[in-house]
């Protein structure tokens, strides 16, 4: 933790990146600074590390006035009491994700357009296309297929239904930085992404250091920007 950071109102965008399956580093960042707050060696991702670490700083002093988090389920509850955005490039991704860059069915296609427009809509244009489109497709993402002699089902356009879940689920969070101007919440996760891509390339000129040494060079680096 960084000793010449006086501890103040902040907005606050954390995340975990990881070297490996296994090991990784749970960092806080300041938005406002640019400056990485906190950080703490992990295992894995897990909701209770950011618990950790906003427990931490707050104890410091630091008063995290909003959170810009990347969408992983959970992770918004953490600052339930803050204003939070939902990252757009991350949701964006995750519809990507289950609907790919070309969509097959038409139900993916007309919701990954809408999703395309996240960036240029306001929350209640999206939600009213949103709903829109729900209304339009609901039989189809709610359609089931059962196993031949069995009663068990799966939904049969399960990826267009994760997209649209995702969607709904984060649509409370995806455009908070327009409810409050006056905090200049940004609407990406973007400080540290792209921090976290600068620190593995540095990171990476030190390789086949052992694990101890190698979290000594991470903070070091981490300490400085």
């Amino acid at each position: 933790m960084p000793t010449d950071l006086t501890p103040q109102p902040t907005i606050v965008v954390p995340d975990t990146t990881f070297w490996g399956r296994h090991y990784g580093v749970t960092v806080f960042r300041s938005w406002s600074l640019r400056r990485n707050l906190w950080w703490n060696e992990v295992q894995s991702e897990k909701i209770i590390h950011y618990h950790y670490g906003r427990k931490i700083l707050e104890e410091r002093g630091w008063v995290f006035v909003a959170a810009v988090v990347d969408g992983r389920r959970g992770l918004a509850t953490v600052f339930k009491d803050i204003p939070v955005q939902v990252c757009h490039f991350h949701q964006l991704k995750t519809v990507t994700k289950y609907l790919s860059r070309r969509p097959k069915t038409e139900a993916g296609r007309e919701l990954r357009a809408l999703a395309l427009t996240l960036t240029k809509s306001n929350e209640h244009e999206f939600s009213k296309q949103l709903v829109a489109w729900e209304k339009k497709w609901h039989d189809f993402y709610r359609e089931r297929t059962y196993l031949l002699g069995t009663k068990h089902w799966y939904y049969t356009h399960k990826n267009v239904r994760s997209a649209y879940m995702s969607l709904k689920r984060n649509l409370p969070n995806l455009f908070t930085y327009q409810k409050h101007p006056e905090l200049d919440i940004p609407n990406t996760t973007n400080t540290i992404d792209g921090y976290f891509a600068s620190l593995k390339k540095k990171v990476g000129a030190h390789h086949g250091l052992r694990r101890d040494r190698r979290y000594k060079v991470i903070c070091e680096l981490l300490k400085k920007s």
